[in-house]
């Protein structure tokens, strides 16, 4: 069956504005993104005016200590009140599952807290930063990374704390990325997100500003022309959505979604991969081509982070690489995301492919395709190396390159962790050590695991 063959409940999900049980809603509220806020459900007999609450659903909604409940009643109406295993419902209505722990959770699973120079400010990679700006959503995920601050009122973002990772930003020149997340971004009263956006772009080393945020699928009310009009303000200014099912891709996300696109903002799409929700090639690719029908370029696949609570919702990374496959060669390369570990203890994310690469030689490549087959690339026997020496951009770059790429271009001979030459002391001594030349530099890179 073609994607334009599937049932139309499949390719257009219910949520005619207002539904059940808001029929006695003016139209006007419904699509108010102030009386959505207002109206959240977050209860047991909230729910249950909704849906048929399974019992699993009403231990999770009724356990005190549990990430925070919140759900709009626009998002809530795409619900399958009938069955448990809606992928809307299982992605923002606790069950008692969230109760089972698992060995390898963790409380901050990426480290954030440990790569944070002020507070709320992550910068883990050289060049880049993720500011937090907020600890409210308008609907909370069930896998939320964050969930150790996000929902949490006591936690919130104040000006001060705006000032400090601005001042650390305007010092620290190696900056040219800053993605703005929390929770949402996009909840924040737009005086308040415009002064943030406008003191970053006053940074003078500053190129881009990006916007991580949920809002446009689970409020599209709020893409307000207003809204808008302070966004288009600050360009280059990026945003990615997290979808994470076709069902979310609603007309009204799609109305939403249009007037971004039109305001220039480019629009990427991140998604997390998690069982019984998306863990399955066909739903994969309709989400991505019903993305890309929107102009939002799929960015990220991730693989379900160590979270506390959200162990049910992990799969093999069997199962990506599955995805991967089915994906790469049978649809358009724009509309594929890169597979991604967020590498625990702030490692980053590493990009987790498909073995194209069967083998090298030093005069030729051997290669497979989508479909098995194999063939080989000869390579070159008269290339002539980049010289950096010559080359201004090079000679331009202050930072050495760290990592592999710093072994690559000569900064360095190794990597190791901490500890390991202490641990290796006594073999080095016996071993031969090599006469370096005077034009020999071995260097040694020492870091933390």
């Amino acid at each position: 069956m073609s994607e334009q063959d599937l049932p139309r409940d499949l390719e257009e999900p219910p949520g005619r504005r207002p539904p059940a049980p808001w029929h006695d809603v003016p139209l006007a509220q419904w699509q108010d993104w102030r009386w959505q806020l207002a109206h959240r459900l977050n209860t047991v007999d909230d729910f249950a005016r909704v849906i048929r609450l399974t019992e699993s659903e009403i231990i999770g909604l009724s356990t005190p200590g549990l990430f925070r409940v919140d759900v709009t009643p626009y998002f809530a109406s795409l619900m399958d009140p009938d069955d448990p295993n809606c992928p809307i419902r299982r992605q923002i209505i606790p069950t008692a599952a969230e109760l089972t722990s698992f060995a390898e959770a963790m409380t901050d699973s990426l480290a954030e807290d440990a790569h944070s120079p002020v507070p709320g400010l992550v910068h883990r990679y050289p060049d880049r930063v993720l500011m937090l700006v907020t600890t409210q959503c308008a609907s909370y995920c069930r896998f939320c990374t964050r969930s150790r601050i996000v929902g949490d009122p006591s936690a919130q973002f104040s000006r001060s704390d705006y000032d400090r990772q601005i001042a650390y930003l305007a010092r620290t020149p190696q900056v040219r990325d800053v993605l703005l997340s929390g929770g949402d971004p996009l909840i924040l009263p737009l005086r308040i997100l415009d002064d943030v956006l406008g003191r970053l772009r006053a940074i003078p080393h500053i190129e881009i500003i990006r916007i991580g945020t949920r809002v446009p699928n689970f409020l599209p009310q709020r893409i307000t022309d207003d809204l808008v009009a302070v966004l288009r303000r600050h360009h280059p200014l990026w945003m990615n959505i997290h979808f994470n099912h076709p069902k979310e891709i609603t007309p009204e996300v799609e109305t939403a979604l249009a007037r971004l696109a039109d305001a220039g903002i480019p629009l990427g799409a991140q998604t997390v991969l998690m069982a019984g929700i998306n863990d399955c090639p066909q739903v994969m690719r309709a989400l991505v081509h019903k993305l890309v029908r929107n102009r939002v370029r799929p960015y990220y696949l991730y693989q379900c982070d160590l979270v506390q609570g959200a162990g049910h919702f992990r799969t093999p990374v069997a199962k990506g690489i599955e995805i991967m496959e089915a994906l790469r060669g049978h649809t358009s390369g724009y509309a594929i995301p890169t597979y991604v570990i967020d590498a625990p203890y702030g490692g980053g994310k590493v990009p987790i492919l498909p073995n194209y690469l069967l083998s090298q030689s030093e005069s030729r490549v051997v290669i497979r395709n989508f479909e098995g087959f194999i063939s080989t690339y000869v390579q070159p026997t008269d290339y002539r190396p980049h010289d950096p020496s010559t080359c201004p951009y090079c000679r331009a770059q202050a930072p050495k390159e760290e990592g592999v790429a710093g072994l690559l271009q000569g900064h360095a001979m190794t990597i190791t962790p901490n500890g390991w030459r202490q641990g290796h002391a006594q073999e080095t001594l016996t071993l031969p050590l090599p006469q370096a030349t005077p034009s020999e530099a071995f260097y040694h890179a020492e870091v933390g695991l």
